[in-house]
């Protein structure tokens, strides 16, 4: 991310421009994108200012929306959503703080698999459902998408495995990216199971 928004000039640009690509349906308001990038309203004004000047979006009223017709959209959409959205250590640093992370791993939109049951899998114990939402909020507004997460204990987790819950199954047997793993909850474990 960092990277990107040093070339487009705006590490906020980035995140406007790929909310617009990533909800192509939707109409936003100025207060919905200040919001769901966690951008400055001052700055969120700035910048659709210039994208509505380059033909990226377009307003209505009091909604903006993407502009199909915009004349590069490939290319940054190439750019912007089908390089890495983030890297391994900038998803797992969104949840130090929300308790004991044992197992971390990311599908869907992480790794462009649209039909994925979750986009990221948390683990562990003694976790702060309100940090993991903040933690979940900080990267939805980073990659401008919403994400279906799914958060267990430890103990929860290991049953469902040994059960073959099909969500969990699911998630497993399926493309997924491990980010943080303890010895634990071993790949060995998770593929047994």
């Amino acid at each position: 991310m960092e990277i990107l928004g040093k070339i487009l000039g705006s590490p906020a640009r980035v995140k406007i421009m790929r909310l617009f690509l990533l909800n192509r349906d939707k109409n936003l308001t100025s207060k919905d994108i200040t919001k769901k990038t966690r951008t400055n309203s001052v700055i969120v004004r700035k910048e659709l200012k210039l994208l509505l000047s380059i033909g990226f979006i377009k307003k209505r009223v009091l909604n903006y929306f993407f502009n199909p017709d915009f004349k590069y959209v490939s290319e940054i959409e190439g750019l912007l959503i089908s390089s890495d959205t983030l890297d391994k250590e900038a998803i797992a640093s969104n949840f130090k703080k929300a308790g004991k992370v044992k197992l971390l791993l990311v599908s869907g939109l992480f790794i462009k698999k649209k039909d994925s049951r979750v986009d990221i899998l948390i683990v562990g114990d003694r976790m702060k459902k309100g940090k993991v939402e903040e933690g979940i909020k900080k990267l939805e507004a980073e990659i401008g998408a919403e994400l279906v997460y799914a958060l267990f204990d430890t103990k929860e987790f290991t049953y469902r495995l040994d059960m073959y819950d099909k969500l969990v199954r699911d998630i497993l047997d399926f493309p997924h990216e491990i980010i943080l793993q303890v010895k634990e909850l071993s790949t060995q474990t998770l593929k047994k199971a």
